[in-house]
């Protein structure tokens, strides 16, 4: 599909036509909001890095190191999250039940949310770290976090990445690639795999197609 990507029109040129990537795909194969508030704000770390933000918003300091598999493994570096080291975060001390306060519920919550926006929406081609700059994006109000516009930075990275990786000599494609498979199964069911267990229609379905007036296949 790359080497059908024309940069200058964003579109795929087969041999049916031109055909691309809308916001309504999107919306239908992720669920993500396409109206609201673009998602805009500063690229570069704040005053201080990220290790005062993480404190004061996740409840958590930085730790030089974090051991992940007998290694260490720096959870900071250039501006970037280590996913390893949130995995490890969550697994060794997420634990909610009934008696959990909202507070600390709110705090994995984020952690969450990190997670999924920085390590599978927007992910980098290692997928083991998660840019910073989504941090402040996903440390404010409840409300203004679901109302901004997701899906149209999704698809805006997909283009950006299909124009990245259709160049001569790009080996790898990142970002929301995700997003293309599922686009293409929908679309060129050709390339979709094979359900091993097909949808199979009980003796009663079949009976009324078979006896509906006027007959006809199915």
């Amino acid at each position: 599909m790359a080497e059908r990507w024309r940069p200058e029109t964003h579109t795929f040129h087969l041999p049916e036509g031109e055909m691309t990537i809308t916001l309504k795909d999107v919306a239908i194969l992720t669920g993500l909001p396409i109206s609201g508030d673009a998602i805009i704000g500063p690229t570069t770390k704040p005053e201080g890095g990220w290790g005062p933000l993480i404190l004061r918003e996740l409840g958590f300091d930085m730790p030089t190191t974090t051991p992940i598999q007998g290694r260490g493994h720096p959870p900071l570096n250039a501006g970037q999250v280590s996913v390893p080291w949130l995995v490890y975060h969550i697994q060794q001390e997420v634990e909610i039940n009934d008696e959990t306060p909202e507070e600390q519920v709110e705090r994995y919550a984020r952690i969450y949310l990190i997670g999924l926006v920085g390590g599978f929406l927007f992910p980098d081609k290692s997928n083991r770290w998660i840019q910073g700059i989504w941090l402040p994006l996903l440390t404010g109000d409840w409300d203004a976090i679901g109302e901004k516009s997701w899906g149209s930075a999704v698809l805006a990275g997909v283009y950006r990445e299909l124009c990245t990786c259709s160049k001569v000599g790009v080996k790898q494609a990142g970002a929301e690639m995700f997003i293309l498979q599922l686009w293409v199964w929908e679309h060129l069911p050709m390339f979709a795999p094979i359900d091993p267990r097909p949808y199979r229609r009980n003796d009663d379905e079949l009976n009324f197609l078979q006896n509906r007036g006027g007959g006809g296949s199915f």
